[in-house]
């Protein structure tokens, strides 16, 4: 049975070499210039950084062998988003990656030799994030918002970022991101997506899930 391996780093922990920067890949550089504030420039480059490093200790080699190859289900391969992946030496790479950034964080995910069509996805979002008025009309459906009446008032904060992530996670698997409506994507009980705890690991203030399939 394919099993995640997760790992949740902090960015600023995360080496920024020019070696490791020129592993970026060229998409990704070109990225990285746009970015309008520096800090979120460095968070997306040691996010990626950090995923190739994860990448490569999963399959235990150097991360000089892995070149990004990041494909888009609408743009093809080559892109600067999309599902992560890398080339290993140059051909396929027996990896399913996914990785998430929030509040200074990176959570890490993949799976070694995946099953043939594996989809992996995962999501790391700020507790009080889905907190604004409003989000619940453009973000859940009419039984998840049930359900969060059903609660205590001190638990729906938390329920409601955890609904978010699980959405997150399932589009972020099946690569269709938010072209797809959350509010008529149900994931109250949906097979393939369940809340992750990182126990210790796992600061306060930030909730993850996972969607596998």
């Amino acid at each position: 049975m394919d099993k995640p391996v997760f790992e949740l780093r902090t960015l600023d922990a995360v080496s920024m070499s020019d070696a490791l920067l020129q592993g970026l890949g060229h998409p990704a550089r070109q990225r990285a210039l746009r970015f309008a504030r520096p800090e979120d420039r460095d968070e997306f480059v040691a996010g990626r950084i950090a995923l190739r490093q994860f990448a490569a200790s999963l399959l235990d080699i150097d991360p000089t062998r892995l070149t990004p190859d990041y494909v888009c289900p609408q743009c093809g391969p080559g892109q600067d988003h999309g599902r992560p992946g890398f080339l290993l030496d140059g051909g396929p790479s027996p990896l399913v990656l996914s990785a998430s950034r929030a509040s200074g964080w990176v959570l890490l995910a993949g799976v070694v030799h995946p099953a043939e069509g594996l989809r992996l996805g995962v999501d790391l979002e700020t507790a009080d994030k889905t907190g604004f008025e409003g989000f619940d009309d453009v973000a859940l459906t009419a039984p998840e918002k049930q359900y969060l009446l059903s609660l205590p008032g001190s638990g729906r904060d938390a329920t409601r970022s955890r609904l978010w992530a699980r959405k997150e996670a399932w589009l972020k698997m099946t690569g269709e991101g938010l072209r797809r409506n959350p509010a008529e994507m149900d994931v109250l009980d949906r097979e393939g997506i369940q809340d992750l705890d990182l126990a210790a690991g796992q600061p306060q203030g930030l909730v993850a899930a996972v969607a596998l399939g």
